[in-house]
């Protein structure tokens, strides 16, 4: 099932998420249709906020290295690197085979990182807020996350590049912080100046949206 995605100016893209205490059938379910929804918005990361859903819970792809990152020495990654959540994955939905590969779909229950390392700066944006994005946005390079899956199992691992962003991104949604919320202060000024219509356009569509009473999935 594909699941409308909120918009920026929604309440609950602001609230920080709580944890999730039931390992069922209704939890992979949803898991299900976090991944269904994040392939037909042709992202590559989705947080359960972002269908309405206060929950800590993110899906992910982890893709294989671009030959720039794929080089990069733990610095300043290649600009060829998609924007994270709401760059459109190159190839994907069409007959083009040049796209990045998919090493892994991931579903990341109670995340958590405990360690960072390196630096990397590349594109940030987000479905939520769709047509906007950073250039430059300044994330770890590496880190250390630690989570559950479906089953409750639970799992821990380095990762880092490109996927170490998306997890970044995603971790933010579940506190509530969106990706612009990280730029310095006077960069995040300019930006939230230079999109000033496209950011209001978006908070009438949330709040017309919330108007229709939207059904929300339900985990415990």
């Amino acid at each position: 099932m594909i699941h409308p995605i909120r918009l920026y100016g929604d309440p609950v893209l602001r609230k920080a998420a709580t944890e999730v205490r039931t390992f069922d059938a209704n939890l992979a379910s949803l898991a299900e249709d976090m991944i269904e929804t994040m392939h037909d918005a042709n992202g590559v990361g989705l947080a359960a906020p972002q269908i309405g859903l206060g929950k800590r819970l993110f899906v992910a792809l982890e893709l294989a290295p671009e030959p720039a990152e794929a080089a990069d020495d733990g610095g300043e990654a290649g600009a060829a690197v998609e924007a994270i959540e709401g760059g459109p994955l190159e190839g994907e939905g069409d007959d083009a085979d040049d796209g990045p590969e998919v090493m892994a779909t991931h579903v990341m229950v109670n995340p958590e990182i405990t360690a960072r390392r390196g630096r990397r700066v590349a594109p940030d944006g987000c479905l939520s807020v769709p047509g906007v994005w950073v250039e430059d946005m300044v994330r770890d390079q590496e880190v250390f996350v630690r989570y559950r899956d479906v089953h409750g199992t639970p799992h821990e691992r380095w990762v880092e590049g490109h996927f170490a962003h998306v997890v970044q991104h995603e971790l933010d949604h579940l506190d509530g912080v969106l990706y612009f919320d990280r730029l310095p202060e006077d960069a995040r000024r300019a930006f939230l100046e230079a999109h000033r219509a496209e950011l209001a356009d978006l908070q009438r569509r949330a709040k017309a949206f919330l108007k229709e009473r939207p059904a929300v999935p339900t985990v415990d």
